[in-house]
């Protein structure tokens, strides 16, 4: 068939299916068309009327723990403050880089004492507060306990009256309590998420020498932003300080840990009262030994700590507590032998520099510690009374 022939053939082919199509659509347009039910579509939502819809309005429709919820919200969140931090660092090049950080506190008196964690404001040259009420205020560093994470800053209210939470009983806590948290996840403030006690007593490592004591898990959602933010009860007390979470993806996983508000009460009274954390201090450098180690100095002791050395007039060197007495080495590793080997402080082992810190975590200035030793091969208890850790404020 000629290029000609097969066009004619095939022009009548599409002028019939053109009517066909034609006719499908014109059917389906018009002759099937189905009446719209104009009263089945709702009314446009009438903003005004809603605007004038009371609280308690609103309020009755809610469910039981739908309405603890918000009340515990609407008298909480004026009080939680978005923490702003600048600083200054140095490039490799020593070049001054501008660095800038976010966090949360909350507000614990009217005098404008704020709480929340010391990583939150460390290093912070200027400190800026935006309240609940979008208010924004500068603050000062008032001072930090390092060890526990927790420090406090203050601002200069006015004449205004501030929003403040009360601070509850951690020690009554039990597992399963309803918890909420207001903070400022990634930026977005005042942010509330919910959720309950999943654990009590944990010791959690948040640095070489920093831990939470106490700590209270929670599976109340907690991001970057939230640090430093109250975790709260269902009487709107604060019972902790959202600090840290585990997490694989640097999201949160379910697992949070707070601060005991107990302990941040303790470390807020020592500052406003005396403007420095009362901490206890025992004066001792040790190394951790283990059973290879052990075994090639000839230790009495296969787990504990070697003294190294002992601050001079401080409370082990007045107990009596002795440091090595020569040189040892170890491959590119020197350290002292000689020295008493701890292996327990008032019958809690201890076999590194944490286990210390959590004991004198639980202690005060003045209080008396059984530290159990070895001496040579020499088993002996010795009484030391703490001190108060210099410098710290």
């Amino acid at each position: 068939m000629s290029p000609r022939t097969q066009t004619s053939f095939l022009r009548p082919l599409a002028v019939i299916a053109i009517l066909i199509l034609g006719a499908y659509w014109a059917g389906a347009r018009w002759g099937t068309r189905q009446p719209i039910n104009v009263e089945a579509i709702p009314n446009p939502v009438d903003s005004a009327a809603v605007k004038n819809v009371s609280f308690a309005e609103r309020d009755a429709a809610l469910s039981g723990d739908e309405a603890l919820n918000v009340r515990i919200y609407r008298q909480s969140s004026s009080a939680v403050a978005n923490i702003l931090t600048k600083a200054t660092e140095y490039d490799f090049w020593m070049d001054p880089v501008p660095v800038e950080g976010a966090g949360s506190g909350f507000v614990i008196d009217a005098k404008g004492y704020i709480l929340t964690n010391f990583h939150v404001v460390q290093g912070a040259q200027t400190i800026e507060v935006v309240l609940g009420d979008q208010s924004r205020h500068s603050a000062k560093f008032i001072g930090a306990d390092q060890r526990n994470d927790v420090a406090l800053v203050k601002i200069e209210p006015g004449k205004k009256p501030l929003a403040v939470l009360p601070l509850g009983d951690s020690a009554a806590l039990q597992v399963g309590q309803k918890v909420l948290a207001i903070g400022n996840p990634f930026g977005f403030q005042s942010t509330l998420t919910t959720g309950v006690v999943s654990a009590l007593g944990r010791t959690v490592q948040t640095g070489q020498n920093t831990l939470i004591d106490e700590a209270i898990q929670t599976d109340a959602a907690i991001n970057r932003g939230n640090s430093g933010g109250p975790l709260i009860n269902t009487h709107g007390e604060v019972i902790g300080i959202n600090s840290a979470i585990y997490t694989p993806t640097g999201t949160t996983a379910g697992i949070g840990f707070a601060i005991p508000i107990n302990t941040a009460k303790r470390i807020a009274h020592d500052l406003i009262t005396d403007g420095r954390v009362h901490q206890a201090f025992i004066g001792v450098e040790t190394i951790p030994i283990n059973e290879s180690f052990a075994e090639a100095l000839g230790l009495p002791a296969q787990e504990g700590l070697l003294v190294q050395t002992t601050t001079r007039g401080g409370p082990a060197a007045q107990a009596g507590i002795k440091g090595g007495d020569r040189v040892g080495q170890a491959g590119m590793r020197r350290f002292y032998i000689g020295g008493d080997v701890i292996t327990a402080i008032d019958g809690q082992k201890v076999s590194g520099q944490l286990d210390i810190n959590l004991v004198l975590n639980r202690k005060r200035p003045g209080d008396t510690v059984n530290v159990s030793l070895f001496r040579g091969g020499k088993k002996m208890d010795v009484p030391v009374k703490l001190g108060e850790r210099p410098g710290n404020d």
